[in-house]
């Protein structure tokens, strides 16, 4: 008699590739997801198959929610724009009971400490960055400035723009800051950013070095998006060298801004004195790492997920009405030691947009400090898939560590 337990995961043959595991079972999964994750499957370098977590939906070039290990090649709009784009969140010895009655004052302090969105001024500055960034976020900057004046002086592009300014600042769209309280009535600080407008410019121009590549070489792609970089040229060794330190430019950016959330809490009279635990993470769910996988050293790349060795922390949010959890890896083997990297979306912005209305959205973030306008309806909870039927998929991924709720979301 078989006593192995049922298989939680589906596999999806691609014809002339890989085949595909994905951990979608019972979880909404569209075809143009499941046939952009074919067309993957299907590029001559995949090592083994790729693995789809839950909250798998349709990209640009790759699906989010994709986890694609490779031998001697790298594909720049796997990783995407966002490089390095994550979660961070840190545990305080505050009982929420000392949290208090109004909280709008707590969310406007939050604000103040950290630029978030992004427009530009009469005077052009843009409102999501720094004037002048503080002096921690300087000496911050001053410890990666190197890598990034190395990477700029073969790539002038990258440097157009904004790069310190951005260190230490949320930005726009799903990335938010919350303060949650856990299944102990603990309070802590949650936030998801990335690389920010410099990070953008890496990843475009090597998409686009990627594309120039595919065309001189004659290599046709059942998407262009999906152009490469062999090991062992020239814009793969750029590439490499450039998408680690927009990673690391992201890992910073989450510390500096967590750092500047807790000062600003503490300086506030809103609360007593506090101190954050020695439980944090910071994890990032849209990047390129080396690995080992089968017997084989490969290039993973993680667009939407998160990296679940066993005893891996990680963070797996819900959206702005849902719980969230932090969540302990058990190294399955065959997602590649991952798991999701939140709830996913259920629908495109544009038609969250058309679908809901301010009373819907009012009604699904009620009793949370949040904004709750027009401009946040397509991050509104019912454009996201439920994040409970995602965990239950993953089970055989993740366990979970700490049940977070949110009392408190800021949005770009």
């Amino acid at each position: 008699m078989d006593a192995r337990p049922p298989r939680t995961y589906e596999v999806i043959e691609s014809g002339t590739g890989t085949p595909i595991k994905a951990w979608t079972v019972g979880v909404p999964f569209e075809e143009p997801a499941r046939r952009q994750l074919q067309g993957i499957a299907s590029l001559p370098f995949i090592h083994k198959w790729v693995a789809a977590m839950p909250d798998v939906h349709f990209g640009i070039g790759a699906t989010v929610g994709s986890v694609i290990a490779t031998r001697g090649a790298v594909i720049p709009a796997a990783v995407g724009v966002d490089i390095g784009c994550g979660m961070m969140a840190v545990r305080t010895d505050l009982d929420a009971s000392r949290l208090p009655d109004t909280l709008a004052p707590l969310r406007t302090v939050i604000e103040a400490a950290v630029p978030h969105g992004g427009s530009r001024t009469r005077g052009g500055r843009d409102t999501g960055a720094w004037g002048t960034p503080p002096d921690p976020h300087a000496a911050a900057w001053a410890r990666i400035a190197d890598g990034f004046t190395r990477i700029a002086a073969k790539y002038p592009k990258i440097a157009k723009g904004t790069t310190v300014e951005h260190l230490g600042t949320l930005g726009s769209g799903n990335h938010f800051i919350e303060v949650c309280i856990d299944e102990a009535d603990k309070v802590w600080i949650m936030l998801h950013s990335g690389s920010r407008g410099v990070g953008n410019r890496i990843g475009s121009l090597f998409i686009e070095l990627a594309k120039n590549d595919m065309r001189r070489w004659f290599i046709n792609l059942p998407d262009v998006n999906l152009a490469y970089f062999p090991e062992g040229t020239e814009h793969f060794d750029d590439y490499v060298e450039a998408v680690t330190w927009g990673q690391l430019f992201a890992q910073t950016n989450r510390e500096v801004m967590m750092a500047a959330i807790l000062d600003a809490l503490r300086s506030s009279d809103l609360l007593p004195p506090f101190a954050a635990t020695d439980l944090a993470v910071n994890c990032h769910h849209n990047y390129v790492a080396r690995e080992h996988h089968y017997g084989e050293d490969v290039l993973v790349t993680r667009k939407g997920a998160v990296r679940a060795r066993t005893n891996d922390l990680g963070i797996i949010p819900g959206s702005m009405g849902a719980r969230s959890y932090i969540v302990r890896g058990l190294g399955n083997a065959e997602s590649f030691h991952s798991c999701s990297h939140g709830a996913g979306r259920a629908m495109s912005r544009t038609e969250a947009k058309r679908r809901f209305t301010l009373a819907d959205h009012a009604a699904a973030t009620e009793g949370i400090e949040c904004r709750k306008d027009a401009d946040v309806i397509d991050e509104t909870p019912a454009a996201y898939k439920s994040i409970d039927e995602v965990m239950h998929a993953q089970r055989d991924l993740v366990q979970v560590v700490h049940t977070l709720s949110q009392v408190i979301c800021v949005k770009g």
